[in-house]
């Protein structure tokens, strides 16, 4: 870790004073510096984090300075890499007693101060900015001025990986099976992912009673199954591996045919969503590997949530100090208002995002009475523009997407031809069963693959 002193960070007590004449004889004289100091209290530590580079970082308020008459005065928020403001930098000015900086502009000071002059480091820079006010009468630079008081800021620059956060890729291995995909019939198998772990690779899928095995490339041949459950994979014709239903994360150690299969959910649990867990499962996330996160297109009602593993209390996740990171605080319940979301969690440094956003759903009398019965079954934007959501529970009748559960750019497929339209007579059928949706909003593809 580096250890530097960066930017000096928010507002500042009164120093010094000149006396100036404007043109319209009104003096201004040097007051008391007393009073015009930061008035908020500011965190012992600040985690930095491109994921959550749109969030507050921090809120600087103060009380007015005073030069002896009245005037308008603009204050300007300063940041110092050295601590002494010789290098003094303009962060932003205002006229009103408030100025705020997202967790991207510290960003920006604390690389500008070197925090990330080693790219190949895998673990957090720490270090620490400096920041005062300087106060002037009018809205342009005078020699009437004064400081306030100097707030440091100690951060820490959570290292990010050169592809956007991530360095995971789809591998040639997947999932296939009766608990998959009809053995392949029902679509293309669970991918698998590379990870940071040699010769390991990952997915999450969700499975159905059945059996599973792995192969490559979503053909037959050298396929991998268990056949004595030994937890180690083999080519033996009767090695086909019992599964259950449920959502589960899957790891091969593509070196040694070591796996391992285990209950894996994470989801948003709450009175926003489902009263803490007693109207229903938690509304799971999907995994992202170009980010490596997990995400969920959501709609939620006035209230407080907070985010657990596999529908279950210990471990779960809330945000005390509204920093836009987990923690475990026992006063920890994130407050929401109605809309629909996108959250996005980052479970490496625990970032989280929550914003509004479009969250394109299943609606019909395949699904909920075309919005009589209930909400629409709500995908989740894994990618820009791409959505999915398993397991749909539908009935026979037809369905069509939209967002938002209103009817606004609704989509079906009139032709029947698997691209998405917007013609008034566009209804899709299905017939009953558990589907894996997919919609490509990118070249209006979409996919209705029937488990079972």
């Amino acid at each position: 870790m580096k250890k530097i002193s960066i930017l000096g960070l928010f507002i500042f007590a009164l120093i010094s004073f000149n006396s100036c004449e404007t043109e319209d004889d009104v003096d201004f004289t040097t007051q008391d510096p007393e009073g015009f100091v930061f008035t908020n209290s500011i965190q012992d530590n600040y985690i930095l984090s491109s994921s959550t580079s749109a969030n507050l970082g921090e809120r600087f308020t103060w009380a007015s300075a005073d030069f002896g008459s009245p005037t308008n005065i603009t204050y300007e928020l300063q940041s110092s890499i050295t601590g002494d403001f010789s290098d003094a930098v303009v962060e932003d000015t205002s006229i009103d007693n408030e100025i705020a900086l997202t967790i991207g502009d510290m960003m920006t000071i604390a690389m500008n101060a070197g925090l990330d002059d080693d790219p190949n480091s895998t673990a957090p820079n720490t270090g620490s900015f400096s920041v005062r006010l300087r106060a002037y009468p009018g809205n342009t630079g005078n020699e009437t001025e004064a400081f306030s008081n100097v707030l440091v800021l100690n951060v820490e620059l959570l290292e990010q990986m050169d592809t956007g956060g991530s360095e995971i890729t789809p591998v040639s291995w997947g999932v296939v099976g009766s608990g998959y995909n009809d053995w392949g019939s029902a679509g293309p198998d669970g991918t698998f992912y590379s990870t940071s772990t040699p010769d390991e690779i990952v997915t999450y899928v969700n499975l159905v009673n059945g059996e599973i095995k792995f192969r490559e490339n979503d053909t037959w041949g050298g396929d991998l199954g268990d056949a004595n459950g030994d937890g180690v994979l083999d080519s033996d014709p009767d090695n086909n591996i019992a599964v259950t239903a449920g959502n589960y994360k899957i790891t091969i150690n593509t070196s040694t045919n070591a796996y391992t299969i285990e209950e894996f959910s994470w989801g948003i649990v709450g009175s926003a969503w489902n009263d803490w867990g007693n109207d229903g499962p938690d509304a799971k996330m999907y995994y992202d590997y170009t980010t490596d996160s997990f995400k969920v297109g959501v709609r939620l009602m006035d209230g407080d949530m907070k985010v657990r593993f596999n529908n279950a209390w210990g471990g779960d996740y809330g945000d005390s100090d509204g920093d836009g990171f987990l923690d475990q605080n026992s006063d920890n319940n994130i407050a929401v208002t109605a809309g629909h979301y996108l959250l996005t969690v980052n479970f490496n440094d625990l970032s989280f995002s929550l914003e509004a956003a479009d969250v394109y759903g299943i609606v019909g009398s395949g699904y909920n009475d075309w919005g009589g019965a209930g909400d629409d079954f709500a995908l989740t934007e894994i990618q820009e523009n791409v959505y999915v959501g398993d397991l749909a529970p539908l009935v026979d009748g037809q369905i069509k997407f939209r967002p938002n559960n209103t009817w606004t750019n609704d989509y079906g497929d009139a032709g029947a031809d698997g691209v998405l339209d917007q013609d008034p007579d566009n209804n899709i059928d299905v017939t009953a069963g558990n589907y894996r949706i997919r919609l490509d909003f990118n070249d209006n593809s979409y996919q209705l693959n029937r488990i079972n």
